[in-house]
Protein backbone atom coordinates (compact mmCIF):
# COMPACT_ATOMS: atom_id res chain seq x y z
CA UNK A 1 0.00 0.00 0.00
CA UNK A 2 1.18 3.34 -0.99
CA UNK A 3 2.49 5.85 1.65
CA UNK A 4 0.26 8.87 0.26
CA UNK A 5 1.26 12.25 1.81
CA UNK A 6 -0.32 15.94 1.21
CA UNK A 7 1.54 18.75 1.49
CA UNK A 8 -0.08 21.11 4.05
CA UNK A 9 0.51 24.74 4.55
CA UNK A 10 -1.77 26.64 7.36
CA UNK A 11 -3.70 28.69 6.18
CA UNK A 12 -2.80 28.48 2.33
CA UNK A 13 -4.42 28.55 -0.89
CA UNK A 14 -4.99 24.90 -2.80
CA UNK A 15 -5.97 24.06 -5.80
CA UNK A 16 -8.21 20.76 -6.06
CA UNK A 17 -9.33 18.82 -8.89
CA UNK A 18 -12.14 16.26 -6.88
CA UNK A 19 -13.79 13.33 -9.30
CA UNK A 20 -16.61 11.00 -9.32
CA UNK A 21 -15.90 7.82 -9.44
CA UNK A 22 -17.69 6.63 -12.47
CA UNK A 23 -16.74 10.03 -14.90
CA UNK A 24 -19.15 10.46 -17.86
CA UNK A 25 -21.95 10.80 -15.22
CA UNK A 26 -23.80 14.12 -15.18
CA UNK A 27 -24.83 13.65 -10.58
CA UNK A 28 -22.81 17.12 -10.17
CA UNK A 29 -24.73 19.40 -12.43
CA UNK A 30 -27.79 17.41 -11.96
CA UNK A 31 -27.80 17.55 -8.25
CA UNK A 32 -25.98 21.08 -7.95
CA UNK A 33 -28.64 22.06 -5.13
CA UNK A 34 -27.18 19.45 -2.67
CA UNK A 35 -23.69 20.25 -4.00
CA UNK A 36 -24.20 23.78 -3.11
CA UNK A 37 -25.61 22.75 -0.37
CA UNK A 38 -23.24 20.43 1.04
CA UNK A 39 -20.81 23.40 0.64
CA UNK A 40 -22.79 25.95 2.07
CA UNK A 41 -22.90 23.79 5.30
CA UNK A 42 -19.67 22.53 5.17
CA UNK A 43 -17.60 26.13 4.79
CA UNK A 44 -20.37 27.75 7.42
CA UNK A 45 -18.92 24.89 10.07
CA UNK A 46 -15.73 24.75 9.32
CA UNK A 47 -14.71 28.51 6.97
CA UNK A 48 -12.79 28.65 3.84
CA UNK A 49 -12.48 31.05 1.04
CA UNK A 50 -13.69 29.80 -2.19
CA UNK A 51 -11.29 31.93 -4.49
CA UNK A 52 -12.87 30.39 -7.82
CA UNK A 53 -14.94 27.08 -8.66
CA UNK A 54 -16.15 25.11 -11.74
CA UNK A 55 -18.37 22.17 -11.31
CA UNK A 56 -18.59 20.10 -14.17
CA UNK A 57 -20.86 17.19 -14.93
CA UNK A 58 -18.33 14.77 -13.80
CA UNK A 59 -15.63 16.34 -11.42
CA UNK A 60 -14.87 19.71 -10.68
CA UNK A 61 -12.21 22.32 -9.76
CA UNK A 62 -11.69 24.99 -7.19
CA UNK A 63 -9.19 27.26 -5.58
CA UNK A 64 -9.35 27.72 -1.79
CA UNK A 65 -7.73 29.94 0.94
CA UNK A 66 -8.00 28.20 4.24
CA UNK A 67 -8.05 30.58 7.26
CA UNK A 68 -4.46 31.58 9.04
CA UNK A 69 -3.30 28.42 11.08
CA UNK A 70 -5.48 25.93 9.33
CA UNK A 71 -4.49 23.48 7.01
CA UNK A 72 -7.35 20.92 7.17
CA UNK A 73 -8.82 20.89 3.66
CA UNK A 74 -9.10 17.17 4.00
CA UNK A 75 -11.92 17.01 6.61
CA UNK A 76 -13.81 20.09 4.70
CA UNK A 77 -14.07 17.43 1.49
CA UNK A 78 -14.90 14.59 3.25
CA UNK A 79 -17.85 16.70 4.41
CA UNK A 80 -18.84 17.86 1.49
CA UNK A 81 -18.64 14.70 0.23
CA UNK A 82 -21.11 12.77 2.65
CA UNK A 83 -23.25 15.75 2.68
CA UNK A 84 -23.59 15.21 -1.02
CA UNK A 85 -24.08 11.84 -1.39
CA UNK A 86 -26.86 11.55 1.62
CA UNK A 87 -29.12 13.74 -0.75
CA UNK A 88 -28.63 10.88 -3.23
CA UNK A 89 -30.72 7.72 -3.67
CA UNK A 90 -29.06 4.57 -3.31
CA UNK A 91 -28.63 3.46 -7.06
CA UNK A 92 -25.00 3.20 -7.30
CA UNK A 93 -22.79 0.06 -8.30
CA UNK A 94 -20.72 -0.50 -5.03
CA UNK A 95 -17.61 -2.54 -5.05
CA UNK A 96 -17.65 -5.49 -2.41
CA UNK A 97 -15.11 -3.78 -0.89
CA UNK A 98 -17.19 -0.24 -1.09
CA UNK A 99 -20.00 -2.48 0.62
CA UNK A 100 -17.53 -3.86 3.38
CA UNK A 101 -16.59 -0.49 4.39
CA UNK A 102 -19.86 0.97 4.09
CA UNK A 103 -19.00 3.38 1.73
CA UNK A 104 -20.85 4.83 -1.45
CA UNK A 105 -20.41 4.83 -4.88
CA UNK A 106 -20.28 8.21 -5.80
CA UNK A 107 -16.79 9.68 -5.67
CA UNK A 108 -13.43 8.67 -6.20
CA UNK A 109 -11.67 8.28 -2.81
CA UNK A 110 -8.93 10.80 -3.09
CA UNK A 111 -8.84 14.39 -4.58
CA UNK A 112 -5.65 16.14 -6.24
CA UNK A 113 -4.44 19.07 -4.54
CA UNK A 114 -1.77 21.66 -5.56
CA UNK A 115 -0.43 24.09 -2.89
CA UNK A 116 -0.39 27.61 -4.12
CA UNK A 117 3.33 29.06 -4.50
CA UNK A 118 3.00 32.44 -5.41
CA UNK A 119 0.48 35.07 -7.57
CA UNK A 120 1.96 34.02 -10.85
CA UNK A 121 0.71 30.16 -9.95
CA UNK A 122 -2.66 31.68 -8.47
CA UNK A 123 -3.31 33.49 -11.45
CA UNK A 124 -2.61 30.26 -13.31
CA UNK A 125 -4.85 27.91 -11.52
CA UNK A 126 -7.70 30.85 -10.93
CA UNK A 127 -7.40 31.49 -14.86
CA UNK A 128 -8.08 28.02 -15.16
CA UNK A 129 -11.54 26.98 -16.81
CA UNK A 130 -11.86 23.52 -18.61
CA UNK A 131 -15.46 23.34 -19.58
CA UNK A 132 -14.23 24.94 -23.43
CA UNK A 133 -11.67 22.01 -23.31
CA UNK A 134 -14.27 19.15 -22.69
CA UNK A 135 -16.84 20.41 -25.41
CA UNK A 136 -19.38 21.47 -22.69
CA UNK A 137 -19.84 25.18 -23.59
CA UNK A 138 -18.19 27.67 -26.53
CA UNK A 139 -17.44 30.46 -24.31
CA UNK A 140 -16.46 31.27 -20.42
CA UNK A 141 -19.95 32.70 -20.17
CA UNK A 142 -21.62 29.82 -20.72
CA UNK A 143 -20.34 28.09 -17.73
CA UNK A 144 -23.68 27.37 -15.45
CA UNK A 145 -21.38 26.24 -12.54
CA UNK A 146 -18.39 28.25 -11.97
CA UNK A 147 -17.53 31.30 -10.05
CA UNK A 148 -16.60 32.98 -13.68
CA UNK A 149 -20.00 35.00 -13.14
CA UNK A 150 -19.36 36.39 -9.77
CA UNK A 151 -16.48 37.90 -10.96
CA UNK A 152 -17.91 39.59 -13.70
CA UNK A 153 -20.78 40.60 -11.30
CA UNK A 154 -17.76 41.76 -8.72
CA UNK A 155 -16.55 44.07 -12.31
CA UNK A 156 -12.85 41.80 -11.70
CA UNK A 157 -13.30 39.85 -15.17
CA UNK A 158 -15.36 40.83 -18.69
CA UNK A 159 -18.13 38.67 -19.86
CA UNK A 160 -16.16 37.62 -22.90
CA UNK A 161 -13.06 37.03 -20.98
CA UNK A 162 -10.88 33.78 -21.16
CA UNK A 163 -11.51 33.87 -25.49
CA UNK A 164 -13.12 31.28 -27.25
CA UNK A 165 -12.92 28.18 -28.97
CA UNK A 166 -9.90 26.58 -28.09
CA UNK A 167 -9.15 27.96 -25.14
CA UNK A 168 -7.75 25.58 -22.35
CA UNK A 169 -6.65 27.45 -19.20
CA UNK A 170 -3.04 26.70 -20.17
CA UNK A 171 -2.38 23.32 -18.67
CA UNK A 172 -4.30 20.71 -17.48
CA UNK A 173 -3.92 20.69 -13.72
CA UNK A 174 -4.24 17.35 -12.20
CA UNK A 175 -7.05 15.66 -14.83
CA UNK A 176 -6.05 12.57 -16.53
CA UNK A 177 -5.58 12.72 -20.53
Amino acid sequence: MPDYRRYRVAGGTYFFSVNLLVRKQDLLVRHIDDLREAVRVTKQERPFHIDAWVVLPDHMHCVWTLPPGDDDFSNRWKAIKIRFVQQLPRTERRSKVRIAKGERGIWQRRFWEHVVSDDNDYARHVDYWNPMKHGLVQRKSDEPYSSFHRYVRQGVLAIDWGGGAGFDGGGTFGERQ
